[in-house]
């Protein structure tokens, strides 16, 4: 045995390296000498199969391999590529005539048992945990713990603490075999933000209008709300980019920054920043050619262009009207081709000369062949039936390509409800110039469609509890299949929804259904919705419910909506019919003027609307909704024959008990007696005495109530309304835009006959959250935050108001799971009693702040806090601040 040792001795003598083989080693393959592998033997602590390693090396019993050679530096190599070892060598164990015997030592990575992260809070532990993948068996090497460190410091730096220094260490843990904790401490800093940002060599623009044009890079301003002073690398950079942009928008083509710097300043708590520009001479436009259109004239592709011979330079414009890359459906001229057909066209602009201070244009166009629509798809739904999705796409095959089309696909996909907005992507495949083709491929993310809304608390002096549920892509056709329950049958795109509400005194039970596409062929919206509620009478001082005494309503309406062609496909026209029923049984509470009875409400509703907001329904950054309806009954008086006008006389017949006389009727005018007769006789009151008194008369009601009950036994009006609904981009990107909207509404209830008056029902009550409470005569509640609810109408209502609002938006995340945006806002609004005193320009004023965070299972929720400015009607001091909690609106 020792004899066999050394002989191998003596070889590895011989060979001068000692066959010990690293990955490093660079030996000459003619140098070494071949050998048949007899064996390969694994050393170390391992917890893999020793041959499932040694698979891994491409290494086999019986090949022929060189030592040190090719073949084990590839072996070695192919290791290192798993990334689960730290140390891999080669030995020579023994050599017989031509075979050798290979050991393989390597020495296997430790895994994770632990992470802790000291330095920050413990809320935050968790996600940076997750977000780095710090998992118990994870393999601990040297990327692992430089990755952690890099993304540590860098996600702090973007919240300003650009300090941020992480320590990572590992410690063997004794209690595992071959298994580390890794401790990460991390060290802040201080937040620093930016105390001045100061420019040098700038006499065209003053140092604020440049530091206006940097949009993410600003200095401390206590005004400022949106965005904070603080610094982040990547986007400075793009904000000296917007800084020489802003010089070539007005004609400062050689425009550029010659230096900049960021340093600390003296206290070394915050940054500061030097910037250095050399501004150049003002530039125009000269001759602008067209070159290489043959599709479109110069003429209208001029227009497009919008620049004439001697407009002052401006790089930024032309580049827009070239190709806008912030707008997909801009009007410019690479948009214009590509939406007719054109995908493989390219635009180019071209300086051709350049006098004094005048530059000439060329505007190079390659127009291509025309492109086609091939193969279009959609993946990513795993829920929604697939003809669901393809109805919605405006790119079919066979189609002339349009980018337009596609743009407008994304949208409705997006308006659907069903997907994730934010994360719908079409890919093109197979672009075949050649063949003029492409392919589509729409990747969509399905999210929760459905809602479940519960509740409880007090409310109206009782406890309140309500359980609604809304299935937003359920499927009617799968009702009676019992393997399409998971839970329920879903992915036709129909919506369903069940609430119920009670209380001690009231409850409330609705079930509405709509089908987008009726038919299945047309977007024709079928929609149907039926409810009833019941309630008693209530007393809140005695906290009592008199059950003797009910108000029933049953509402049923059925409509259609279509959408038109002209003048665009975005109009939709709607029609509805709706019925209610209003069931009085004594009961006498002021909110209608009789207390028993009933009282009914056919009414036909026409509205026109167009929405093409996009592309996220629940935070548009662009486009607008405007909708105009008109509400209206059958005009009953002109055929029923009931003199309105008498009615109103009747009402003003003073009543008045005296003992042993029985009733007394006072007429108020003379000539009245025969009509009281005839009064008397149609309402069963047969007292035939009459008594003229004085002034200290009570008045009664009983004979109004009849009289009303008679007036509104069919109720008689008509109802306009008008909105519009405006969204602009004002920065950012689309999951990162700051966004304006803007609103106006304005809404008339009048009557057809002034004899029979204005309907107590259907009203308009103005101010609050807009939240309808109990809102059991069809009225309409209209939000104005910062003030209590329906503050600013009248008791009964008003039938005229007006509304206006800004609101400013920001998101601050718009995943799938959960978007959330905050807000800030203006509003005015009022409400009138009749036309004659509408008068737009008296307003109650609010601003204030809010969140809205809508999460796919419960819908929107909100928070608002307002201060009106002006005060509430029989008040005379503003109304100062209000809470508002919107749940479930759509705004």
């Amino acid at each position: 045995m020792q004899i066999k040792t050394l002989k191998v001795f003596l070889l590895i003598l011989l060979f001068g390296s000692a066959f010990q083989l690293h990955a490093q080693d660079r030996i000459p393959y003619n140098e070494g000498r071949k050998y048949i592998l007899a064996d390969v033997k694994v050393n170390g602590k391992l917890s893999y199969n020793e041959q499932t390693v040694v698979t891994f090396t491409g290494l086999e019993k019986g090949q022929q391999i060189t030592v040190p050679g090719e073949e084990t530096s590839n072996a070695i190599k192919k290791l290192g590529k798993l990334g689960l070892f730290s140390d891999i060598d080669f030995f020579v164990n023994k050599i017989e005539g031509d075979s050798i015997w290979l050991d393989l030592n390597i020495v296997e990575l430790p895994k994770l048992s632990e992470a802790k992260i000291q330095g920050v809070k413990k809320s935050k532990v968790e996600d940076l945990i997750k977000d780095n993948g710090l998992t118990k068996g994870k393999i601990v090497n040297e990327n692992l713990i430089t990755t952690t460190k890099n993304y540590i410091e860098n996600k702090y730096k973007k919240d300003g603490y650009y300090n941020t220094k992480v320590f990572i260490k590992t410690i063997p843990d004794t209690t595992e075999g071959n298994q580390v904790k890794m401790l990460v401490n991390i060290d802040r800093g201080d937040k620093l933000k930016i105390s001045k940002i100061n420019f040098e060599g700038n006499e065209k623009f003053s140092d604020a209008k440049l530091r206006g044009a940097m949009k993410n890079t600003k200095q401390i301003n206590p005004i400022r709300i949106f965005k904070a002073s603080k610094f982040i690398k990547d986007k400075y950079k793009e904000d000296l980019t917007s800084i020489v942009d802003k010089y070539k928008e007005k004609g400062y083509r050689d425009a550029r920054i010659i230096s900049d710097s960021v340093f600390l300043n003296a206290k070394k708590s915050k940054l500061a920043i030097n910037i250095k520009v050399e501004e150049g001479r003002k530039y125009y436009f000269g001759d602008i050619k067209f070159l290489g259109n043959s599709v479109y004239s110069d003429q209208l592709l001029g227009r497009i262009l919008g620049i004439k011979k001697g407009d002052t330079y401006n790089g930024v414009l032309l580049e827009k009207r070239i190709a806008d890359k912030s707008k997909p459906d801009g009007e410019d001229i690479t948009n214009l081709y590509q939406n007719n057909g054109y995908l493989f066209s390219n635009v180019n602009a071209v300086e051709t000369r350049t006098a004094n201070d005048t530059i000439d244009f060329e505007i190079r166009i390659t127009e291509g062949p025309i492109a086609y629509f091939n193969n279009i798809t959609v993946v990513g739904n795993d829920k929604t039936n697939d003809r669901v999705i393809y109805r919605e796409l405006r790119t079919q095959p066979g189609q002339k390509y349009s980018k337009e089309d596609l743009v407008r696909t994304i949208r409705e996909i997006g308006q659907l409800g069903f997907f994730d907005p934010e994360a719908i992507d079409p890919k093109f495949k197979n672009v075949d110039p050649a063949a003029g083709t492409v392919d589509i491929e729409y990747n969509v993310v399905e999210k929760g469609s459905s809602q479940i809304e519960l509740q409880g608390g007090y409310g109206g002096g009782g406890f309140i509890g309500t359980l609604g549920l809304s299935f937003n892509n359920f499927s009617a056709r799968n009702m009676f299949k019992k393997e399409a329950y998971k839970p329920l049958p879903m992915g036709d795109g129909q919506k369903v929804a069940l609430r119920l509400q009670a209380s001690s005194f009231f409850q409330t039970y609705s079930l509405s259904f709509s089908e987008p596409w009726l038919g299945g062929k047309k977007p024709i919206n079928f929609s149907s919705s039926l409810s009833h509620s019941k309630q008693f009478l209530y007393s809140g001082g005695s906290n009592n419910v008199d059950r003797s005494k009910s108000f029933n309503i049953t509402s049923l309406s059925m409509g259609i909506a279509k959408r038109l062609t002209v003048p665009d496909d975005y109009f939709v026209f709607s029609s509805s019919v709706s019925f209610q029923y209003y069931d009085l049984n004594n009961y006498n509470t002021g909110l209608f003027t009789f207390g028993d009875g009933s009282s009914r409400n056919l009414a036909y509703t026409l509205g026109l609307s167009r929405n093409n907001k996009g592309v996220n329904p629940i935070y548009p950054t662009s486009g607008s909704e405007f909708s105009i309806t008109a509400k209206f009954t059958l005009p009953y008086s002109l055929f029923n024959g009931i003199d309105y006008a008498d009615l109103e006389n009747q009402k003003e017949y003073k009543l008045q008990h005296k003992e042993g006389d029985g009733l007394t009727i006072i007429p108020t005018s003379s000539g009245q007696e025969a009509a009281i007769d005839d009064y008397l006789k149609e309402t069963g009151e047969n007292t035939g005495i009459y008594q003229t008194v004085g002034s200290d008369y009570t008045q009664a009601s009983a004979d109004k109530g009849k009289v009303d009950q008679k007036k509104f036994n069919w109720l008689e009006y008509y109802k306009l309304k008008f909105k519009a609904d405006w969204y602009t981009k004002l920065a950012g990107t689309q999951s990162k835009a700051l966004v304006l909207r803007a609103l106006g509404e304005f809404g008339y209830l009048g009557a057809y006959n002034s004899g029979r008056g204005l309907v107590p029902f259907e009203r308009f009550f103005v101010g609050g959250d807009g939240l309808a409470n109990f809102s059991l005569d069809g009225r309409e509640v209209v939000q104005l935050r910062g003030y209590p609810n329906q503050s600013l109408s009248s008791q009964d209502g008003d039938t005229v108001y007006n509304k206006f609002s800004l609101e400013l938006r920001y998101p601050l995340t718009l995943k799938a799971a959960a978007s959330i945006y905050v807000l800030t806002f203006l509003e005015a609004g009022s409400s009138f009693k009749d036309f004659k005193e509408y008068n737009p320009f008296v307003l109650q004023r609010s601003a204030g702040f809010g969140l809205r965070v809508f999460m796919p299972a419960f819908g929107l929720l909100g928070i608002d806090f307002a201060h009106g400015f002006d005060a509430v009607p029989n008040y005379s001091k503003p109304n100062g601040w209000e809470t508002h909690f919107i749940i479930g609106q759509q705004f």
